[in-house]
């Protein structure tokens, strides 16, 4: 079983900066993609960052220049390092991985962490 653990979620004031991070465990053969993805209340969820199965980075415009996704693959983490946040940034902040495991390809979401920006 496949597991994703994200951490590093909290208040921050506008401007501020956050790192969240994400774990992977289990019996992980390869990764087609990962990515972090947040959903404000009352909006649907949205790709923020993402890695593509060429290992080329992606992100949503609102993020662009602010926003770097890095990851460390000796230690199965992936990050999101979160800088000049702004109040529309707060939402809860889910990792996701498309991995081959040991039972086959299965999409890997983790439980969220949330992250507050006040103005």
């Amino acid at each position: 079983q496949v597991q994703l653990v994200e951490s590093g979620g909290g208040l921050v004031q506008a401007g501020g900066s956050l790192r969240v991070s994400c774990v992977a465990s289990g019996s992980i053969f390869s990764i087609k993609a990962m990515g972090w993805y947040r959903q404000a209340p009352g909006k649907q969820r949205e790709l923020v960052a993402g890695f593509t199965s060429g290992g080329s980075t992606r992100y949503v415009d609102s993020v662009k220049g602010r926003f770097t996704i890095s990851r460390d693959n000796a230690k199965n983490t992936v990050y999101l390092q979160m800088n000049s946040l702004k109040p529309e940034d707060t939402a809860v902040y889910y990792c996701n991985e498309e991995v081959w495991s040991d039972i086959g390809y299965l999409e890997v979401w983790g439980q969220g962490t949330l992250v507050t920006v006040s103005s």
